[in-house]
């Protein structure tokens, strides 16, 4: 059984497309589509795997796009369980704009889900034995309240797992309020979760600090885009930079970050140098196009780097 465990409530088949230039009121010629099994949890998973880890991803799938994506997740060797739902599973769409050097990401709201399934999603984590790690990452679909956190936290708790959570809005506040290891926040996150509008860089250290005391929360690892990542615990404040690269695709990025961090505190790197891999999977990540997630190699290479600054 994995010691490394992801939750998905939220999961999409993403799909990635290019076409020479985007024009309105055109018949636009596009690309033959990529699909990707997507979703917060299932993309750490996957990201895992890739890094040369083992995860067990757990989410709620409905219709042909479930069907895709479990398909997918067994064709990557990927040890997956899919709780069914009713309703069809959200896609995504990822538009490759060549002429224009940019890319869109059209994301589609989840189903509704009913307590019936979400209850079934947490009666089989419950159930799996020998857990180190539960991460919750990805948006809460209609119908799974912000309170499943509570529950969640309870669970890890009973199984001495540690709880990594990746989301927003009411669901992070619950889940800082209720219990978790790490979090993994943006700015614009951070900022909400301390019931602020925005926050100046300078900040982020104290905000995130503030957030640990008052909350049951060990450390936070705010996500800053091209700027890397800050690890602050109550005693810890670290800036990582990645060095400048040429980016293809930013999404994907936030969840190989987790990745590299779970790994390597499963390796048991310290939680510093863990953070440094972290953050060189996600710089990795933004290298491919659409969709894909980072490649071992280069993070390995981008961690090479962070290693040798001071």
């Amino acid at each position: 059984m994995s010691a490394i465990v992801t939750l998905t409530f939220n999961p999409a088949l993403d799909k990635s497309i290019s076409i020479a230039d985007l024009l309105p009121d055109k018949k636009l010629k596009c690309s033959p589509p990529v699909c990707e099994p997507g979703g917060g949890g299932i993309n750490v998973a996957r990201a895992i795997k890739k890094l040369g880890g083992e995860a067990k991803a757990v989410y709620l799938a409905g219709g042909d796009n479930g069907k895709m994506i479990e398909e997918l997740m067994t064709k990557e060797a990927i040890d997956n369980h899919a709780i069914p739902i009713k309703r069809q599973t959200r896609e995504n769409l990822v538009i490759a704009d060549k002429a224009n050097h940019k890319q869109y990401l059209f994301d589609m709201p989840g189903p509704s889900v009913s307590r019936r399934e979400w209850e079934k999603c947490l009666n089989y984590i419950d159930q799996i034995p020998d857990v180190a790690y539960i991460i919750v990452s990805g948006s809460l679909p209609p119908g799974v309240p912000p309170g499943i956190f509570e529950t969640i936290a309870t669970i890890a708790g009973n199984k001495n797992a540690k709880l990594m959570v990746d989301t927003s809005g009411e669901a992070l506040e619950v889940a800082v309020k209720a219990g978790v290891y790490l979090i993994k926040p943006n700015i614009g996150e951070l900022a909400s979760l301390a019931g602020k509008d925005k926050l100046e860089i300078e900040s982020i250290g104290d905000i995130a600090r503030e957030v640990i005391e008052k909350g049951k929360c060990e450390i936070v690892v705010v996500s800053m885009g091209r700027l890397g990542a800050m690890l602050v615990t109550k005693d810890l404040e670290i800036s990582v930079i990645p060095p400048d690269l040429e980016v293809k695709s930013t999404v994907g990025a936030g969840d190989s970050m987790l990745a590299g961090i779970v790994l390597s505190l499963i390796q048991k790197k310290s939680l510093v140098d863990a953070v440094k891999y972290g953050v060189a999977c996600g710089a990795a990540a933004t290298l491919c196009a659409g969709t894909e997630l980072c490649k071992k190699n280069d993070a390995d290479l981008i961690y090479s780097k962070l290693l040798e600054k001071v």
